[in-house]
Formats: C-alpha cells, sequence, structure tokens
C-alpha cells in the first residue's frame, strides 16, 4: 500500500450538509492524526465558512489558498487575500465570505492537549438533511452502507443510531450505539442525554453502555 497520496483541489468531490458545500481532503486521504478540509466561495459575497464558534472544541487555522476573503472573527472584520492565515481559538465565533470569485480556503484543526479522533462528520453530512426533515427511515438506509464501509467513525456509527432509534428498528440502534460507544467515551455521553434516543434508552444493553 502506498504510503502517500496526492490530489488536485478538483479532484476532491464537494460535499454538502445544505449549507456552505466542502471538499473533505481529510476523508479523502484518509488521513487520522488532524482535520483538514477546503471550502470555496463559488461567486463574490458567498459564505465560504458558516458561523460557529469551536466552543469547547477545536483550535482552528485557516489558510487563503486562492482569492480574498474576508473573516469575521467575535465581530471584528479582517481582509484576508491570498497567502493569509487566519488562527482561531475556541469560543471564538467565526465565519468568512468571499471577496473574489473562486476563493479557496484550506482549514486544519485539532483539539488541544488531546489525540485526534476522526469522527466521520464529513460521511454523515450528506444524509443529515434527511434527518434534520424527520426522513429517518431513508435516514438509516443511506447511512447504513456508508457506515459498514467505513466502520472506524464513531460520529457516523453515533448518528445511524439515532436515526434507527427514530424509525424504530431498535435493535440495529443498539447495535451501532454500542460500536460507537467502544470506539469513544464522548459518544457515551452524548447518549446519555439524547432525545433521539428514547425508544432505546429503557434497553438493559444502553444502560450498560453508558454507565461504562
Amino acid at each position: 500500500m502506498s504510503r502517500y497520496g496526492v490530489a488536485k483541489l478538483d479532484e476532491i468531490d464537494e460535499v454538502t450538509d445544505g449549507r456552505e458545500p466542502w471538499r473533505p481532503v481529510r476523508a479523502h486521504f484518509g488521513i487520522r492524526s488532524f482535520g483538514v478540509n477546503t471550502w470555496t466561495g463559488k461567486e463574490v459575497g458567498d459564505r465560504i465558512i458558516n458561523e460557529h464558534d469551536e466552543a469547547g472544541e477545536d483550535e482552528e487555522l485557516y489558510v487563503v489558498q486562492s482569492g480574498r476573503a474576508r473573516f469575521e472573527l467575535d465581530g471584528e472584520s479582517v481582509d484576508a487575500p491570498t497567502g493569509t492565515y487566519v488562527f482561531a481559538e475556541p469560543g471564538v465565533k467565526r465565519t468568512a465570505y468571499a471577496e473574489e470569485a473562486g476563493t479557496t480556503l484550506l482549514a486544519i484543526g485539532a483539539r488541544a492537549g488531546q489525540a485526534y479522533e476522526p469522527s466521520g462528520w464529513e460521511l454523515w453530512a450528506p444524509i443529515a438533511p434527511l434527518y434534520q426533515s424527520g426522513q429517518y427511515d431513508e435516514a438509516a438506509d443511506r447511512a447504513r452502507p456508508v457506515a459498514e464501509a467505513n466502520p472506524g467513525y464513531p460520529v457516523l456509527l453515533y448518528n445511524l443510531a439515532c436515526v434507527e432509534s427514530l424509525a424504530g428498528r431498535k435493535e440495529e440502534a443498539i447495535e451501532h450505539l454500542t460500536q460507537a460507544g467502544q470506539q469513544s467515551e464522548r459518544m457515551r455521553e452524548f447518549a446519555a442525554d439524547d432525545s433521539d434516543l428514547d425508544a432505546i434508552r429503557d434497553d438493559p444493553r444502553f444502560k450498560e453502555l453508558i454507565e461504562r
């Protein structure tokens, strides 16, 4: 097996969860030590990075690969032409817009002081609109083969368990929640109060999982 990979930007397919589309660089290469993706604003004024603050989560470094971006960081506007590096600590509210058509940002992130845990959120993202619109059976049908092909991602398994629980597929939900919990303590913590899992909450296997 080759220990290196090479790809041009347009060789990595864009995906979207209904917000700003991005290219899942980390997943494309199978990188497991840090998160990295790209976002492109195709037209002037396009939002490139959705507004978020990463509170309690990742440090993030943004690199303007091409074009010109305008960042808003805790309400302050920052001009960022090609070659600019923008670093934001967890808790800083950030978003970015394209000032030139075709502006592309590279984002690199990880949680300080902790080993990086690839979650598989990139693989779940295209399925998320089905969950958000209440199409739980279809979301479960779409997510299951993705999870089977990528078994090492706890968020993907966890979200699959949630839609299976909501769809009334209790055995499958327990199976995939158990797999997610075995891979990540955070998933067991999330499960304790997640109403999506109410259908399986009284199952002894659920209680055993979250009490580990």
